[in-house]
């Protein structure tokens, strides 16, 4: 069986590489529609949180891991979309056309946000993006007529026109439809100019110029692409919890959307995913084991941020690539066993780093 369709040219875009693609990412789906009568209430959520920080994971790998420019405040985008959901929920307005003025006004805030993207890069974008987010978290906290100020503001529960998503099941199903559309229009995104252009940029703007990529066009439409996306996240976000305030979209949210597209692997779809099942689960395991440690370990305050920057440290030396490249490593050796070679990786990074103009 072949999936694939004909373009206005004629050509066939495959949208399975193969048949084991078919069966393993139908088999995931199956098992993720299945998932409200599989696992509990409390994994459920779970889940479905990992779905909406894969969202708003796939909107910076965009901008991170395809265009190269790195966000330190990439949460306020999340609030931006959070409040402006909770906001016109609240005045009646139907979810879906909340849900698209919350991917707009964040995709607008993002291309204002991405004018300083022009002239500065590397650690200096860092701090502009990082300023930025304070700035927002100020005016969430100060503008108590529509925010709530630091007391935060209720909302509603999703509804369709008329239908009413106040279960979790139902809620479940809405972000799983919304992930994969996300999905599906970042991958063909990616194999269309705009997408090559992206990555034209990332690898070097001289050779992506010289090629006639119009930098600021680019750079700015990849800001917006990713706020965009990281709107439709936190209007989920705000639905799930049901209650937003100006301290969940701080500095510590940004950082941990920064690590969980790091841990996952930069420059891969694969890793929002990763990276966010990471991002979930990694509390949880040290609320487990935590019991088990020498008390002025486990009961000792910060020790959760002291374990992610351990990580964190720990892939940047021993595995760039992330979780995705970890197990690229591992279906490799598997695939080429008993003709597989140590340096394999080693010689293909060191050639990725030569080819590069900056």
């Amino acid at each position: 069986m072949r999936f694939i369709f004909k373009t206005d040219y004629g050509q066939d875009i495959k949208l399975a590489k193969h048949g084991g693609h078919i069966f393993w990412y139908g088999l995931l789906l199956l098992l993720l529609l299945a998932a409200p009568w599989l696992f509990a209430e409390y994994w459920l959520a779970q889940l479905t949180f990992i779905l909406i920080y894969a969202i708003a994971g796939l909107g910076l790998m965009l901008l991170a891991g395809f265009t190269g420019l790195f966000s330190l405040g990439h949460a306020a985008f999340l609030g931006v979309g959070a409040y402006t959901q909770a906001v016109m929920t609240n005045a009646g307005v139907p979810f879906p056309i909340a849900l698209a003025c919350a991917a707009g006004l964040s995709a607008a805030v993002g291309l204002v946000v991405g004018l300083p993207a022009l002239r500065v890069k590397g650690i200096y974008l860092g701090i502009a993006t990082l300023s930025f987010g304070f700035i927002v978290e100020e005016v969430f906290a100060r503008w108590e007529s529509v925010t709530g100020g630091n007391a935060g503001i209720h909302i509603k529960a999703p509804d369709m026109f008329g239908w009413k998503l106040g279960s979790g099941e139902a809620f479940y199903f809405l972000c799983l439809l919304i992930a994969i559309g996300a999905t599906l229009g970042i991958l063909n995104l990616l194999r269309s100019p705009t997408g090559r252009a992206f990555v034209a940029i990332r690898d070097s703007e001289i050779s992506a110029q010289s090629m006639g990529i119009h930098l600021a066009r680019y750079k700015t439409l990849s800001f917006a692409l990713s706020a965009g996306l990281a709107g439709i996240a936190g209007a989920l976000y705000a639905h799930k919890l049901q209650f937003i305030s100006p301290d969940q979209f701080n500095i510590l949210q940004s950082i941990d959307l920064l690590l969980m597209i790091v841990v996952g692997g930069l420059g891969s779809v694969h890793g929002a995913f990763l990276g966010a099942i990471f991002l979930i689960s990694m509390p949880q395991a040290i609320a487990m084991v935590k019991d088990y440690l020498p008390a002025f370990i486990g009961q000792a305050p910060g020790l959760q941020g002291l374990v992610y920057g351990l990580v964190l440290i720990g892939f940047v030396l021993f595995e760039p690539l992330g979780l995705y490249g970890r197990w690229l490593k591992i279906r490799t050796y598997l695939q080429t066993f008993p003709f597989y070679r140590k340096g394999m990786f080693k010689r293909q990074k060191s050639f990725q780093k030569s080819d590069r103009l900056k």
